[in-house]
């Protein structure tokens, strides 16, 4: 995961959202394409994939959903264009994560939309010690704590059920004609959330190790929800070339947990994990931490991806 990113200031963004506003009122089918003029359906627009799943899978026929983040597009790398912007002012529901995306929470800030979803506040947030994105080029503000809290939680079925749940009640108020929809979809998504949840504490309640090497350090909820621990190479820059000493370290700590693999991610250089493989004597394998999906990925959807996820830990950690 790739957090270099320049910050966007709020003149930039305002100037963008004039520019936005301006083409989409010259334009009628981009008029059409944003807001209620969607079929009477209620316009989502969602900052990532996770949010962008929850928005498909509860709101079902009745939004439509479109996403800032386009799939092989690394989430933190995200500058929104001023098209991008005045769809977002023109929707009905935002649904983002506060503090992953730099210029998405400006953008929001800046909107008058009524219905602004922050899944950070839908469950709660935890330092797990370097987890936390730093924001390339901004000063330090009182904030800075606040930053440091990992963001992941999707990666952790019963905090994403959390955010879930969450997102449907938000979703019945927005568009209450619907509400009982939204319930039952939410209440089914939450269902699905709870048997995965299920399969990973099965799937890796015995293992010969519970120890798992990753580029950075993006599974800290997953690992903590069932007893694993995670040991990130280079931190939050999965395509930094680890130190020597930190080499060195994984190299001994591999020997000492049994550790066999390094886990890499598909939306960023596999460089880093081999590097630390080829001079340790591991294998290799990917973790995905979903935050898109494309044709590298392990599966269509959220689900797919996260059992094959369990899969890849499952042999890595020598599961019985």
């Amino acid at each position: 995961m790739n957090v270099r990113r320049r910050h966007i200031s709020a003149t930039v963004i305002a100037a963008a959202t004039a520019l936005g506003l301006g083409t989409l009122s010259a334009c009628s089918s981009d008029s059409d394409a944003a807001g209620a003029g969607s079929g009477g359906k209620l316009d989502v627009v969602a900052s990532f994939y996770p949010m962008q799943f929850l928005a498909e899978q509860i709101g079902g026929d009745h939004v439509d959903v479109r996403t800032l983040t386009e799939p092989g597009q690394e989430p933190h790398d995200l500058e929104i264009s001023a098209k991008q912007t005045a769809q977002l002012q023109e929707s009905d529901v935002v649904l983002y994560l506060k503090n992953l995306q730099p210029s998405v929470d400006e953008a929001v800030a800046q909107s008058g939309i009524k219905t602004k979803v922050d899944a950070a506040t839908l469950t709660e947030l935890e330092d797990h010690g370097g987890a936390g994105h730093s924001h390339e080029g901004e000063e330090e503000h009182a904030g800075e704590e606040e930053s440091a809290l990992d963001p992941h939680i999707w990666l952790d079925p019963v905090k994403y059920a959390q955010v879930a749940e969450g997102v449907g009640k938000a979703l019945e108020k927005a568009d209450p004609d619907n509400a009982a929809d939204y319930a039952k979809n939410t209440e089914a998504l939450t269902k699905k959330l709870g048997d995965l949840d299920t399969e990973f504490k099965d799937g890796l309640k015995n293992t010969d190790s519970k120890v798992f090497f990753t580029n950075h350090s993006a599974f800290g909820y997953l690992a903590e929800r069932y007893g694993l621990t995670q040991e990130s190479i280079s931190g939050l820059d999965p395509e930094s070339e680890p130190s020597a000493a930190r080499v060195k370290e994984l190299q001994q700590e591999a020997k000492a947990d049994g550790v066999t693999t390094v886990f890499y991610e598909t939306l960023v250089s596999d460089k880093t994990a081999k590097t630390l493989a080829d001079d340790a004597g591991l294998k290799t394998d990917v973790l995905d931490p979903l935050e898109g999906i494309t044709d590298k990925s392990e599966g269509d959807d959220y689900f797919e991806v996260m059992r094959s996820n369990l899969a890849a830990l499952e042999k890595a950690l020598g599961a019985k």
